[in-house]
């Protein structure tokens, strides 16, 4: 009850900084300091974690898992329990029989499991086998009938790490860089031999390539190439591929002619575009519209480095965003999201999110709402690092693409006329079509169990 006799609703009790940075400090502790390096330097933020033996078979597969290396690890039946090994690491029968291959359980051309796994009995047990060559057969108690190959059974028991690096997608040696890339930015001519396979190579390495040579008569040849990026074009409120001019046709900054400082793009979705894409079609009757990227993985370790506290505030505070300037629509993704991700199985960093002009309001007890802006502020300050800004005019036929999850783009104002053409590739999608161009099928497929 207020003093004025009017019952008041008390504000949701927030947690404070103070209990939120020990955490994360704890969580992030389990990686090694980064520590900065030449720029354009081929290196990766080093989050090795610890581990500890694990002795004895309670724990989950998948944590034994850690020591086994892929390879030419036995496969053998046989024990007081008659249990399969690999590598001397037992695989629970359950498993197993989860992951028979058999047309009755597994359909081949989708690759989808058939058959209830929670019909299994918890019981069951291998009563008879035969290893021939690279492959087990085992009759379960049950009747039921399995085939296993040895090289699934080692791809299912290889370390996390070896999985990881293809289900992920993650790239060999990607490099953080700043302005001096202008010297030498990452290109590929769309009608190169295996061209798909190199603009991949290059956003995962760099966050960002050129594709060269493109017809710009009309926006159709750039839709197709986009279109090959993902195998489809997202579909937001501003429409799926986009041609636009500064006419305020949507309600958003982009469609001005005004500065645009570094951002990333629909941090007011609860999963931001992977790929982003610019085509500049023509730029008449005037000058400007210079784009600006940023690498924020380079930034956001910098910062890490001079100013850890500040990182960890970034890492861990959940901020809101929104998109609310056209009638009738305001997209809030169902819950804030710190501006620095971290992948929670490897602690890489995973993605970064800023964009100053979609944030809603910062939710945090008055009393340390000044500390988010500290750390906000140092990392801001980073981004608008003269030796962290690339700068580069778009001239028609060059198809500017970049990570949204990564690379913070803007621009110089402009005068004139410019048509502009583009679009969203969603971050699976991409993500996808590059594990397929780097490893293949076979590998991709092999690194998840059922495959």
């Amino acid at each position: 009850m207020s003093a004025s006799g009017i019952m008041t609703r008390s504000a949701p009790r927030l947690r404070s900084l103070s209990n939120l940075i020990p955490k994360t400090q704890k969580l992030l502790s389990r990686s090694l300091a980064w520590t900065p390096q030449p720029e354009g330097s081929e290196h990766r933020a080093k989050w090795q974690t610890t581990k500890r033996p694990l002795a004895d078979e309670r724990k989950p597969l998948w944590e034994k898992a850690y020591f086994l290396k892929p390879g030419d690890a036995p496969v053998e039946v046989g024990g007081r329990h008659n249990d399969l090994r690999v590598g001397g690491l037992k695989v629970p029968n359950i498993w197993l029989r989860d992951n028979c291959q058999c047309s009755a359980c597994f359909h081949g051309d989708t690759r989808q499991r058939l058959h209830d796994t929670f019909q299994i009995s918890r019981d069951l047990t291998i009563k008879s086998h035969q290893t021939e060559g690279n492959s087990t057969d085992i009759e379960w108690s049950d009747g039921h009938r399995s085939s296993y190959s040895h090289s699934m059974l080692r791809q299912a028991c290889a370390t996390f790490e070896e999985r990881a690096k293809i289900r992920q997608g993650l790239p060999e040696k990607p490099v953080y860089w700043g302005s001096s890339i202008s010297e030498s930015p990452p290109k590929v001519a769309h009608d190169a031999p295996e061209a798909l396979k190199a603009i991949f190579h290059n956003i995962r390495t760099y966050g960002f390539t050129y594709i060269t040579g493109v017809d710009y008569s009309t926006p159709e040849p750039t839709k197709d190439i986009l279109t090959s990026l993902g195998g489809f074009l997202r579909q937001t409120h501003y429409g799926g591929f986009y041609v636009f001019t500064a006419d305020l046709a949507s309600k958003d900054t982009a469609y001005t002619n005004i500065a645009l400082e570094a951002h990333t793009d629909n941090t007011y979705f609860t999963e931001p575009s992977g790929l982003q894409a610019f085509h500049l079609l023509s730029h008449t009757d005037g000058s400007g519209g210079a784009s600006l990227l940023v690498d924020g993985f380079k930034a956001a370790f910098d910062l890490k480095a001079k100013h850890r506290e500040a990182y960890d505030i970034l890492s861990t505070v959940n901020v809101h965003a929104h998109a609310s300037g056209n009638d009738g629509i305001s997209i809030q993704p169902y819950r804030g999201f710190p501006v620095i991700s971290h992948d929670p199985a490897t602690g890489d960093i995973l993605q970064v999110r800023w964009n100053s002009s979609d944030r809603a309001a910062i939710e945090l007890p008055i009393s340390e709402v000044e500390k988010w802006y500290d750390a906000a502020r140092k990392f801001d300050k980073l981004l608008k690092k003269k030796q962290n800004e690339y700068w580069e005019q778009l001239t028609p036929g060059n198809i500017l693409v970049f990570d949204n999850w990564r690379v913070l783009h803007g621009r110089s104002a402009f005068t004139g006329k410019r048509t502009i053409s583009g679009a969203y590739v969603m971050r699976d999608d991409w993500i996808s079509k590059y594990k397929m161009s780097r490893w293949g099928e076979g590998e991709v497929l092999g690194a998840i169990p059922t495959s």
